[in-house]
């Protein structure tokens, strides 16, 4: 029996044309591949380079405060956090008012990584902007903040993403 006969071929191209979750995360996978490619000559990927972004405050910050930030769970983060601590850009040490918690900062060799990315990842996303113009890009930032349930332009310490 055809897989068809239970589940509308009308109600799959709907769905198709119609689901945000679905053009969300090709949209994602697009410009996740798109980010990397640009960010493969300072040995980052997009992930990092936001990881590293994230980092990039006055006071080290808690994994919770990073996960928050960035929309993902503690562990994704931790397993992120892994490749770059090896490679000497990020450091973690327990915090000093809850041994619990770590606190997560940037190497002088993290400022520098994320310092040669910026200007490619100023070009690529400007050219991305370009390509998105009669589309809105404030709009789109405005509508995936609201899906993400709060405004991408602070981080919970005040400091500026």
């Amino acid at each position: 029996m055809s897989s068809t006969a239970n589940f509308p071929a009308e109600a799959t191209a709907h769905i198709r044309d119609h689901c945000l979750c679905l053009h969300a995360q090709r949209a994602a996978r697009v410009l996740g591949r798109r980010f990397d490619d640009a960010l493969r000559p300072v040995g980052l990927t997009n992930t990092q380079f936001s990881l590293l972004n994230a980092l990039n405050r006055p006071a080290p910050a808690t994994i919770g405060d990073v996960a928050r930030l960035l929309g993902a769970d503690r562990t994704t983060l931790t397993a992120a956090l892994k490749p770059l601590a090896r490679d000497g850009l990020t450091t973690a040490e327990v915090d000093q008012k809850d041994s619990r918690a770590r606190r997560i900062a940037l190497t002088p060799a993290g400022h520098a990584r994320l310092a040669a990315a910026l200007p490619i990842w100023t070009a690529e996303h400007a050219a991305l902007e370009a390509e998105l113009a009669e589309g809105h890009p404030d709009q789109l930032r405005q509508g995936l903040g609201a899906l993400a349930g709060r405004p991408p332009s602070r981080q919970p310490d005040g400091a500026s993403l």
